[in-house]
């Protein structure tokens, strides 16, 4: 059976995306820093497979070292990772003197040092494999947008990385990414705060497709991605119902 760990999966895009690559035959590894509650009714939501869970701070690269030898020791080979592990700030993007730099360092040890200290562990499984990666980048990597500047700039950085790491596993793993909008739930409900249900609505009305965009929708541009365009590669997939080009 092919094998998709998918790190940051315990909840949000990580959840939906092991769900599409479970209902796809895959037997897939999901990864959790601290529910380990919430992580498990992942698994069972998985239904059939030889599914787990693994604890693991992706920022510390011997925690990433010890979840991959558990893949090896598990299944013995990896087709898909998908980079999803992420956090943010609490600090408002126009806040310049509010940027505390504990912050800083901490969204940027996840977001970007742990998606590459992942890939680095991963590569030899997926280089043996022809896998394929995919990261979760966001369109505020892309475009200005109202998220903290470290959540910001650390998904910029994410875009980078994925062209670099393009060349660097080439040509035996593809590395693309996906860009979300504003995804409707709780990450945005926190970021927007009391004003997300208007904010939303009118962000819905200015996109041709007519609504904002789901966890699923996102889940299903990774699954494709990583399992078919057998061509594409060092790619930014933007998924926003068109709001970006049409606005």
């Amino acid at each position: 059976m092919p094998v998709a760990f998918i790190t940051g999966s315990s909840s949000g895009i990580g959840r939906a995306a092991a769900l599409r690559f479970a209902a796809a035959g895959y037997d897939v590894v999901i990864n959790f820093s601290r529910s380990a509650e919430r992580a498990a009714g992942v698994v069972a939501e998985l239904g059939p497979g030889h599914h787990r869970a693994l604890r693991g701070d992706v920022s510390d690269d011997v925690a990433v070292r010890s979840m991959t030898a558990s893949i090896i020791g598990a299944y013995g080979h990896l087709d898909v990772l998908v980079n999803n592990a992420g956090t943010t700030s609490a600090t408002p993007p126009d806040d310049l003197d509010g940027v505390d730099p504990a912050d800083w360092d901490r969204v940027f040890a996840v977001n970007v040092r742990g998606l590459f200290q992942v890939t680095r562990a991963c590569a030899p499984l997926l280089r043996a494999a022809r896998g394929s990666v995919v990261n979760v980048a966001s369109i505020v990597g892309l475009r200005p947008g109202p998220q903290p500047l470290a959540y910001a700039a650390s998904k910029a950085a994410v875009v980078s990385l994925t062209r670099t790491l393009s060349r660097v596993l080439a040509p035996e793993v593809r590395v693309n990414a996906v860009a979300p909008g504003w995804i409707e739930g709780e990450w945005m409900e926190r970021t927007l705060g009391d004003g997300y249900t208007s904010l939303m609505g009118r962000r819905a009305a200015r996109t041709p497709m007519g609504r904002n965009v789901r966890e699923a929708d996102v889940a299903e541009s990774i699954f494709a991605l990583a399992t078919a365009h057998p061509f594409m590669t060092g790619e930014t997939l933007v998924i926003d119902g068109g709001y970006t080009a049409t606005s």
